[in-house]
């Protein structure tokens, strides 16, 4: 191999080893190792004459202005508006549930989710889910980490079931297109349901293994949560809505037993208290419900669909509630308010805000909100707009004063236009020649201009480091390519399958596209496999049809690290996973899947056809 083959090689092996050890992130790891690649020259080309015709820079970034990664930061857009509305919720939660323990929560998960993948792009598909799944876990204190890799995987697995549920299928099918107009593979077809005869099996296989193994192998990470008993705590009363979703419900079944930092206190009904609450006890509408917790627990109860806030004061503010924010301010001596209740002394009107929660040390505080009179001390949580934390910083009322992250009001009655805007995209992308990137350019600017969500929460949801990690990962791809690596890679190992036979050599391309896929991704994998395999098919007088088929499991159906599918870089931060997370379970599902893809794919394409 050329020295250049070799340099690619050893930066993936280090950036391999320092991904496996966690020393940073995938996006600095492979950023950095795409600045070293570019630093060494890799990305130049030159004619025949030796002259260079591209900068290195210009051919390594090209993949941060792939279609693809773009239209994966469009739709992290997307799905915070659907977070913001609560529309997801709607359709989850009937599917969903209130699960009691990991297994039921995963099962019930899953299956969905692959049905779904099999029809959507699987990207969308996990990017909608993902806030769903993070909701049910503070709701049940079940742990992210065991539930947000099996939703990647599930929705690998289902988009490996029909052509348009992955990108792979659709790039796979387009090179064999390529190749017929040339006057290469002909007679080969492949309809919406072509694939199913070994994605269908290899999916119901592999969610089978997920279900049975992923309890052991994933880890029980969750993020910190402030101690309870060392920590602020807020004494924060809401209302049932009446004739809502958790109107007639149990205290469990709605979702309001177990929250992470925070407990029931007190439900109060018709003028009667009910203090010892149980998880079987029925919420009826208007009951006021007390509950004592941090301040993050504060702003994820006032997201649960069914509960408002008790006081009546929220309505009347002048700012409109999708533009207000949760504000957490110390009552200093200098408050004209100091012994008045927060009624009498006419909150709202003075400050144009209102308190929804306050903390006074450890002291649990049994009054309605209105009925507090204020020490100096204590701290409110207050809903206003965001003007309120500039106009108080420098004025003597508090000692203190600072705005809550993400703590902007469910805009719930906004849920079904949020609902119309992703279905209409869906239907759009998949009934005509739209495309995602354009489907979910024009769901954004719908979601924009209905204010199902604001601008500045739109520039916020992209998740930038995914993006980054995506982009550096194509980027190497194309390095393997340039320096000639892939095609030593692929010789090497055919020389080791092609003594064994048909089935070896259907293994050994299966083998190398799942290892590219490891290293650079679906895409990348796809690409630079297809010829190889199609080289390979001709040299050994086979039928391609078994290689296109493998080729387009291997480069999706790959779970062994966070970069072999966009879906898996997507849900490594907030499942708090590790490298080798992705090794125990994923590693063995990859050799489960390529099991079933060589023994099936022969079956229903042989080999050789039978002579007419």
């Amino acid at each position: 191999m050329p020295w250049e083959a070799w340099a690619t090689l050893v930066t993936i092996l280090i950036m391999t080893v320092a991904l496996m050890r966690n020393l940073g992130g995938p996006d600095t790891v492979l950023f950095a190792g795409l600045t070293l690649l570019i630093t060494l020259g890799l990305f130049a080309g030159t004619d025949a004459d030796g002259n260079v015709l591209l900068p290195s820079a210009k051919e390594a970034v090209m993949g941060f202005g792939n279609e693809g990664l773009i239209t994966i930061g469009i739709l992290f857009i997307l799905a915070e508006g659907l977070r913001q509305t609560g529309a997801m919720s709607l359709i989850t939660q009937p599917l969903l549930g209130m699960p009691k323990n990991v297994l039921v929560a995963q099962t019930r998960m899953i299956l969905p989710v692959a049905a779904f993948s099999g029809f959507l792009n699987n990207t969308p598909i996990v990017a909608m889910f993902m806030p769903v799944v993070s909701d049910l876990c503070k709701k049940t204190g079940l742990s992210p980490s065991k539930l947000l890799m099996p939703l990647s995987f599930a929705a690998i697995m289902g988009g490996t079931c029909t052509l348009i549920g992955t990108s792979t299928n659709l790039v796979v099918n387009g090179l064999i297109i390529d190749a017929q107009s040339a006057g290469e593979l002909a007679g080969i077809e492949m309809g919406m349901f072509t694939i199913s005869l070994v994605g269908v099996p290899a999916t119901i296989i592999g969610l089978i293994y997920v279900l049975a193994l992923s309890r052991k192998l994933l880890p029980d990470r969750r993020e910190p949560i402030a101690d309870m008993d060392d920590s602020r705590r807020y004494t924060v009363e809401m209302m049932v809505e009446s004739g809502s979703a958790i109107d007639g419900k149990s205290i469990e079944q709605a979702g309001l037993r177990h929250l992470d930092g925070m407990f029931l206190a007190e439900i109060e009904r018709d003028g009667e208290r009910i203090v010892a609450v149980g998880p079987e006890q029925i919420l009826h509408g208007n009951d006021r419900v007390i509950f004592v917790g941090v301040v993050e627990s504060v702003v994820d109860i006032q997201r649960i669909r069914g509960l408002i806030p008790a006081t009546d004061q929220v309505f009347k503010l002048d700012e409109p509630r999708p533009n207000r924010q949760l504000v957490e301010a110390v009552v200093s001596g200098s408050c004209p308010l100091i012994g008045k209740t927060i009624r009498d002394g006419r909150f709202r009107t003075l400050y144009n805000a209102v308190v929804i929660a306050v903390h006074r040390g450890g002291e649990h505080l049994n009054q309605k909100i209105g009925d507090i009179v204020l020490q100096t001390g204590d701290t409110l949580l207050i809903e206003t707009n965001p003007s309120f934390v500039d106009r108080q910083r420098n004025r003597r009322d508090f000692y203190l004063v600072s705005a809550v992250e993400g703590s902007k009001p469910v805009l719930h009655e906004r849920a079904w236009v949020a609902l119309a805007i992703m279905l209409a995209m869906v239907l759009g992308v998949t009934f005509t020649s739209m495309s995602l990137l354009n489907g979910a350019l024009l769901a954004v600017a719908l979601m924009v201009m209905t204010r199902c969500i604001g601008t500045p929460e739109a520039r916020g949801a992209v998740e930038w480091r995914v993006l980054i990690a995506i982009g550096s990962a194509i980027g190497i791809g194309k390095a393997l390519d340039v320096s000639g690596a892939d095609v030593a890679i692929a010789d090497g190992l055919l020389r080791i399958f092609e003594p064994m036979g048909d089935y070896g050599v259907l293994a050994g391309i299966y083998l190398v596209a799942m290892i590219f896929n490891m290293m650079i991704g679906n895409i990348g994998s796809a690409v630079l496999v297809f010829p190889i395999a199609k080289a390979v098919a001709e040299t050994q007088h086979l039928e391609f049809m078994p290689f296109a088929i493998a080729i387009m499991m291997a480069s999706s159906a790959s779970y062994a690290t966070p970069i072999s599918y966009p879906t898996n870089l997507m849900v490594y931060g907030p499942g708090g996973y590790k490298y080798s997370d992705y090794m125990k379970l994923g590693l063995p599902l990859n050799f489960v899947i390529m099991a079933v893809v060589v023994a099936l794919a022969p079956v229903f394409w042989p080999f050789h056809l039978a002579a007419q």
